[in-house]
């Protein structure tokens, strides 16, 4: 059972389960732990804000939004926020969501690579877009809580995250020049990832 981390709460019900069964499956600790850490950033942050949001929308989206980085779903034609969108799709349409919150599901994933998104305008989306930011290159991540910080990372620990997500996006930004991870390659994203202070712990 996925556990509360520092207050924070963790979502439960069967697509809980089967979102992070799947990650389990496809994507190694490393990057298993980060979308974990990733929903819990999201999580803390608009639970410190008073935001109200999906937390089941955000735990799903947050346990897919990597995966078409694995092998078994990496696309050679989209880049890979895309291709994880048509995955989510995919997925839960397995659990009988309908059109309208699979459409959501694959629209966090695609907007986690985009310009950032306000709260007011689309609180699940700005929340994967945080979490995911914060772990990733820090971003944000001296606003967060260092008890929380500390707390999350032992739960889900890092496993050398930062050196073998620099690998996979210089991955995609050679075989897919105009994606948003090209972008974000050819400037100081890899140095900062690398200097995360969680890095060093």
């Amino acid at each position: 059972m996925l556990k509360d981390v520092a207050g924070v709460r963790a979502p439960s019900g069967p697509a809980v389960d089967a979102a992070r069964l799947v990650c389990a499956e496809y994507a190694d600790e490393a990057l298993h732990n980060h979308s974990l850490r990733a929903y819990f950033f999201g999580a803390a942050w608009a639970e410190a804000r008073g935001l109200d949001f999906d937390r089941e929308l955000l735990f799903v989206s947050a346990m897919l939004h990597d995966l078409a980085l694995t092998p078994p779903f990496d696309s050679h034609a989209l880049p890979f926020e895309d291709a994880g969108g048509h995955l989510a799709r995919v997925f839960t349409a397995g659990l009988g969501w309908p059109a309208e919150r699979r459409d959501r599901a694959a629209e966090l994933i695609v907007l986690h690579m985009r310009d950032d998104v306000a709260p007011e305008v689309d609180v699940e989306s700005h929340l994967l877009q945080v979490g995911t930011s914060a772990d990733v290159s820090g971003t944000g991540f001296g606003r967060f809580d260092p008890g929380f910080c500390e707390a999350l990372v032992a739960a889900h620990p890092r496993r050398g995250f930062a050196a073998s997500f620099v690998r996979l996006f210089r991955d995609q930004a050679r075989r897919k020049p105009g994606c948003a991870a090209a972008e974000l390659v050819a400037g100081d994203w890899a140095e900062r990832t690398l200097a995360h202070p969680l890095e060093r712990g």
